[in-house]
């Protein structure tokens, strides 16, 4: 898969003039988290980035401490009352700006996956991995209501693993074959329009 020429400025201008209206309510929201139950405002967890090398993904929490599979399904208990708010509005994956700009990620590319779902990959998703994982894509507006759909299954990592992935990463490599520029400028209207990040 050939790099798109000017992506990396282009990630660098709009995440550093995005952060930088959005850091207030970044502040705003993270007091509100650690208000609720006294915990971190910030979550962090490892996952799988360009080339396969792992990074930290930064978001703020929605979940009090517990363990748990690594999807979120429906009404999931785990999930706080600020949380559940962060996600119906997707603001909590407003520190993820911040991985960008390190460089971690792109604001267009395939979501990146935990190790253990990565692993799954055939050779020909693995090529995705070649590429910065992004903040959005095509796969995330189509996927908007993921947790919901995972509700309804018997068994929602199956579902997740053996129809709804697959999916994604056709989705991803369709997009990937033909991205420019100007197509992703039409993802990131797509997003914002859903309310998807």
């Amino acid at each position: 898969m050939t790099p798109v020429p000017g992506k990396r400025g282009f990630d660098l201008m709009i995440a550093c003039a995005a952060l930088a209206c959005a850091w207030p309510l970044v502040l705003a929201m993270g007091f509100l988290v650690r208000r609720e139950d006294g915990g971190s405002a910030v979550f962090c967890q490892q996952r799988v980035g360009r080339s396969g090398h792992l990074f930290t993904i930064f978001k703020l929490r929605t979940m009090g401490n517990g363990s748990g599979r690594a999807i979120t399904v429906g009404a999931d208990p785990r999930i706080t009352r600020i949380g559940a708010l962060l996600r119906r509005t997707k603001l909590d994956e407003l520190p993820q700006l911040y991985n960008i700009i390190r460089g971690d990620m792109s604001l267009v590319g395939l979501r990146p996956e935990v190790p253990a779902y990565v692993e799954r990959y055939d050779a020909k998703q693995r090529a995705l991995l070649l590429r910065r994982p992004g903040l959005t894509d095509p796969a995330s507006i189509r996927y908007r209501s993921e947790s919901d759909l995972l509700a309804m299954a018997k068994d929602p990592e199956a579902l997740y693993l053996t129809r709804i992935m697959p999916d994604k990463l056709r989705v991803a490599q369709g997009f990937a074959r033909g991205e420019t520029l100007s197509w992703d400028w039409r993802i990131l209207w797509r997003t914002v329009r859903s309310g998807v990040a």
